[in-house]
């Protein structure tokens, strides 16, 4: 018993100095920690209010990766339905040449069909509503379309990944549940899992001054979107977003640390080397 508790003792002080101040330490751990083809080049949003809010996040997330490097050419659709859990989308459908994406405007209004035989989108990003995950009667109907939606976009060419979700400002309880309800559903499916959940409670339990949340205490503020972007950059290119300079009108200071706490979660998550 005094061995156990001697080991116990040092892994515990191993994990508190490891971590970086705030970041949560989930039971379950993700086994599929990157992309398979690296850096995307079209990303589907598929989701609720949670990613449209604040003009969306795609558009965010597109500025980020811009600004990162602007050589690059990134190109991001967003398909959301208000209150919406996974089961209420028909993810087949988006993959439609003839569907979402079929078309573009250019130049002055000029419109530009695309070819019907490319791949839509490299890669798919789901979330399902703020409660479904942890929700006793929703949980089995969240990982049911979680794999139903997977196998889906893996037939159509793109990958599939999920996005955790963040807990309400008046329920921080809800974290733990929401990541390993995500991280679970992850493994099981060999997804690539978003810990923008895991931001969130990170951000709030070190800078609570910083308010992540619209008075719902639900949707994300300009500021909790731009941590929900910056971790998906993060997660899906594998590089930092600090020193970033697009700020989405947040002051210096607050984007910085915001794109610190989204590197420091991902790579806490991911098991990434320190």
């Amino acid at each position: 018993m005094k061995k156990f508790s001697t080991c116990c003792f040092f892994f515990l002080l191993f994990v508190f100095f490891l971590l970086p101040p705030g970041q949560a330490f989930p039971a379950t751990k993700p086994v599929k920690t990157g992309t398979d083809a690296g850096p995307p080049s079209s990303v589907l949003f598929i989701g609720n209010s949670f990613f449209y809010y604040n003009g969306s996040m795609h558009n965010c997330f597109n500025n980020i990766v811009k600004a990162a490097d602007k050589s690059r050419k990134i190109r991001s659709t967003s398909a959301t339905i208000s209150g919406s859990g996974l089961s209420w989308h028909n993810v087949e459908a988006y993959f439609d040449p003839r569907g979402v994406g079929s078309y573009s405007f250019v130049g002055d209004n000029e419109v530009v069909f695309n070819d019907p035989g490319r791949k839509p989108f490299d890669l798919a990003l789901m979330l399902d509503c703020s409660q479904c995950p942890v929700h006793p009667t929703l949980r089995p109907v969240f990982f049911e379309y979680a794999k139903k939606h997977c196998d889906a976009i893996r037939k159509n060419g793109a990958e599939p990944v999920l996005y955790m979700t963040w807990a309400y400002a008046d329920k921080p309880e809800m974290t733990d549940g929401l990541a390993e309800a995500y991280t679970k559903a992850g493994n099981d499916n060999g997804m690539l899992v978003i810990p923008a959940g895991l931001a969130f409670a990170a951000s709030v339990k070190e800078r609570p001054d910083i308010n992540l949340y619209v008075p719902d205490k639900r949707h994300p503020s300009k500021a909790g979107t731009y941590l929900g972007a910056c971790a998906a950059y993060a997660a899906l290119f594998k590089k930092s977003p600090e020193g970033i300079s697009y700020t989405f009108g947040l002051d210096g200071e607050t984007a910085a640390f915001l794109q610190k706490t989204a590197w420091d979660t991902v790579k806490n998550y991911y098991g990434w080397q320190q």
